[in-house]
């Protein structure tokens, strides 16, 4: 290899690097400014290990995974935490060699007055649709609508029911698919695709919308102080209620 095929090469890397880091510290500032705009508590690292003291499915992904860039605070009088979230996957080329594959998220922790057992509401997907073509079935509910935009799990397929009414269920078709939602003990977890710091009040709105449309019934049943039935994420199954 020629002397400028090596010094072309390492000045690409070098250039990478940089527009890598000046990315990231651009977004840093950005989140600062946004954050200090609206009153919220900003770290660039993760002081409250989000991704280990929470027991959400989407937590659980992949080999490797972490937060940074963490907003904490009030947002429509709901206490959240705010942060961009990324996991990825390795694999081997049998050779020695690993790649990494990453998926980056800004995600949204609030803290609800009621303690329950684990659901998990995603929009779906060509990959959902396979899994159920292959048996891996979610809970269906009466509306054909919901049932084609939203897959639905938990381990508790009646506190599903109790949760997802009909109210909530045109409030999440009101919202699209643009997010996705876990709930599990006394905590919200709202997700989408790494947000610019521009697009976060959406996802901020969300989670308060989402709070704001759960059921009295579960309010009442399962408040602060009643012991949740559901199981852990990755154990729980997916169900078809009964035609």
């Amino acid at each position: 290899m020629s002397v400028l095929i090596v010094v072309a090469i390492v000045a690409a890397v070098a250039v990478v690097a940089w527009y890598t880091y000046r990315t990231r510290q651009k977004r840093r500032e950005a989140l600062f400014a946004f954050a200090t705009r609206r009153g919220l508590g900003y770290s660039r690292e993760d002081p409250f290990d989000l991704a280990d003291a929470y027991g959400f499915a989407l937590f659980r992904k992949g080999d490797g995974r972490g937060c940074e860039n963490v907003l904490t605070g009030v947002w429509g009088g709901l206490p959240v935490k705010e942060a961009d979230y990324w996991y990825y996957e390795q694999t081997s080329n049998g050779r020695g060699g690993t790649t990494r594959d990453y998926s980056y998220f800004s995600v949204a922790v609030a803290d609800l007055s009621c303690s329950v057992p684990h659901v998990s509401i995603a929009h779906e997907t060509f990959m959902t649709k396979l899994a159920e073509h292959l048996g891996f079935h979610d809970i269906e509910f009466e509306s054909e609508r919901f049932n084609r935009a939203f897959r639905v799990s938990s381990g508790d397929r009646e506190f599903a029911f109790r949760l997802i009414d009909a109210r909530m269920m045109e409030w999440l078709l009101q919202m699209g698919t643009d997010f996705g939602f876990e709930v599990l003990g006394p905590n919200l977890l709202v997700s989408s695709g790494r947000r610019a710091p521009a697009d976060l009040p959406s996802l901020f709105d969300a989670a308060v919308g989402f709070d704001a449309n759960i059921p009295d019934l579960v309010r009442r049943d399962d408040g602060i102080g009643a012991e949740p039935a559901g199981q852990d994420p990755q154990t729980e199954h997916t169900e078809r209620s009964p035609s």
